[in-house]
């Protein structure tokens, strides 16, 4: 079991990506911050270019149904189950505990903090555990699928099963477009699961906020309902289509992702830190100078994650630049070099 008592509902979650912070702490290097610190893919999506139209006028639905087409292809979406779209998956993370007053809730963790923030935010008891076995018998589970921060993946099976016990599995998949296997996607059948996309990891469009929520049609026209009317951009709709559809980039892309990930789990490796996890986009490496190793990469501009929870832990997302790399690299080597 995995219960922080001291924090449930009273710290709001720390996530990645503050520059700003970054740079009170350590100051504006010389040559700009390297921010792997998200998870997001450095090389994103390229062909973002918009109509006129797409920022004055209001999305028809027409459009929005252009942009679900393209999404239940790329998410291989079965007959039954409905797709909805959404101004980020951070929005349905808000919304969806409101749907469900006074129910137990689990969550397997450590995982990406907001889950158990909003559900306990909404008045629902959360419990964490590290164990995916004690999901089971739950009102509500949760997983990140793969995980976010250490990557650990549970196959199709194994979740289809899992939802036979609960009243309601949630599935964020907000990492899984590297490994489009590992979906649950094309095994719904409808039934009690739910399941999050996002195109702001592996295609690099955090700030474009589109997200999808698939599974049954109460469940997600519910959500809608919620979300309220033209919830998604114009700018969104247009570029989001354009990419789901790009078959040609995302395959490029999926294979690039899995050779810079080797590379940088050998660059790691080599200065002897202890891979634990991780996925196409970042690696977690488990140290016991994990503090010492965030502050000397900060001071040389290249921002890590740090897990307040887990102090021996740092996630390293990839570089994008081949300079990028260069000075991960060098900077890695100083670092080894004041150990001696």
């Amino acid at each position: 079991m995995f219960d922080d008592q001291n924090n449930r509902g009273q710290v709001k979650p720390l996530h990645g990506g503050n520059l700003t912070a970054a740079a009170e702490t350590f100051g504006t290097p010389k040559d700009g911050w390297i921010d792997l610190s998200t998870g997001i893919n450095a090389a994103c999506y390229p062909n973002t270019d918009i109509t006129e139209n797409a920022l004055r006028m209001l999305p028809t639905p027409g459009e929005v149904e252009h942009l679900l087409h393209a999404a239940r292809h790329f998410y291989r979406v079965p007959p039954g189950p409905h797709i909805i779209a959404a101004p980020g998956t951070q929005s349905v993370l808000q919304n969806l505990p409101l749907l469900y007053p006074g129910r137990r809730v689990v969550i397997l963790s450590p995982t990406y903090s907001e889950h158990r923030h909003t559900w306990e935010q909404a008045g629902n008891d959360v419990v964490a555990y590290t164990a995916f076995d004690e999901l089971a018998a739950s009102d509500i589970a949760v997983l990140v699928n793969p995980n976010n921060p250490d990557g650990r993946r549970y196959q199709p099976d194994e979740l289809l099963k899992l939802a036979e016990t609960v009243e309601l599995l949630i599935i964020d998949e907000a990492f899984c477009d590297g490994s489009p296997d590992l979906s649950i996607v094309p095994h719904l059948g409808g039934g009690n699961i739910l399941v999050l996309r996002s195109l702001g990891k592996f295609f690099g469009l955090a700030g474009l906020r589109l997200g999808f929520v698939i599974g049954a049609p109460e469940i997600t026209q519910a959500l809608e309902e919620r979300l309220g009317p033209w919830a998604v951009s114009g700018p969104a709709i247009e570029i989001g289509g354009r990419a789901l559809s790009d078959q040609a980039w995302i395959a490029d892309m999926q294979e690039t992702l899995t050779d810079q990930s080797a590379r940088l789990n050998k660059l790691l490796q080599s200065h002897s830190l202890s891979i634990v996890g991780g996925t196409e986009l970042f690696t977690l490496v488990e140290t016991d100078k994990a503090l010492n190793i965030y502050n000397a990469l900060g001071k040389a501009g290249i921002l890590v994650r740090r897990f307040e929870d887990q102090p021996h832990w740092l996630r390293i997302g990839l570089a994008g630049a081949e300079n990028e790399w260069q000075r991960l690299a060098a900077a890695l080597n100083a670092i080894d070099n004041m150990g001696e």
